[in-house]
């Protein structure tokens, strides 16, 4: 579904991503692993059109997306969810979970809506909430719902753990792994190595902006030297 071929972004005259080449499947959760400053973000915001690469290749469905702008591709769609959630936070849940919906015309915006609340019951309970007041995990369970109701076919994720209880990163990651069992293809981006690779199918590990590592979830949490990098052993 996803395909980048020697993307290179800098920020000014610093290399942010040095020839990153990867490829996600349809039905695939892969994740992104690497320690902060790695490019892990910069990759995303790349896809998403947040940010122009200098150079390589970036293709949904065989579609190479240059120069698309940022709203149409979630129009194409690619769902983001940013590093430290970015919701609305003036606006209440339901307010922000239209907002996932501002370019759609269709009729099933009622149906997904009542689907993001089956995942997230929390959020049904909190719809006329302002936003800003929501604890961390429950603006993290908004972030994510936001991005569904666009109706993601590749769903961005970046670090959906951070700052979260042990309790709560358990439910996001369920939620994930449902989200994926209904059919969105993945791309999540997580410090939690561990939690990344319970349920992901693939991965890559970036390093100072390049692909140092790849290859089934399975086999990276096996691999010596992730362990010892990113799993604490």
């Amino acid at each position: 579904m996803l395909r980048l071929d020697g993307l290179e972004v800098f920020y000014g005259a610093i290399q942010a991503l040095k020839g990153v080449s990867l490829v996600v499947e349809r039905g695939e959760i892969v994740g992104l692993l690497g320690n902060t400053g790695a490019g892990k973000t910069t990759t995303l915001k790349t896809i998403s059109g947040l940010l122009t690469p200098r150079k390589g290749l970036i293709e949904l469905a065989g579609k190479p997306l240059a120069g698309i702008p940022p709203h149409a591709l979630v129009g194409l769609g690619i769902g983001h969810v940013p590093e430290g959630r970015r919701i609305f936070n003036r606006l209440t849940v339901r307010e922000n979970l239209m907002m996932g919906a501002f370019l759609r015309s269709d009729d099933g915006i009622d149906g997904d809506l009542q689907h993001v609340f089956e995942l997230f019951p929390r959020l049904c309970e909190r719809i006329s909430q302002v936003a800003g007041t929501l604890s961390g995990g429950e603006q993290q369970m908004l972030a994510i719902a936001r991005a569904l109701m666009t109706r993601p076919r590749l769903l961005l994720l970046d670090e959906p753990s951070m700052g979260l209880a042990p309790l709560l990163v358990e439910q996001i990651f369920e939620a994930i792994g449902e989200i994926n069992r209904q059919g969105t293809t993945i791309l999540l981006v997580e410090q939690n190595a561990a939690m990344a690779l319970s349920i992901a199918h693939r991965a890559y590990v970036l390093e100072t902006g390049s692909v140092a590592q790849e290859g089934t979830a399975a086999a990276l949490s096996e691999n010596a030297e992730v362990r010892r990098a990113y799993l604490g052993e």
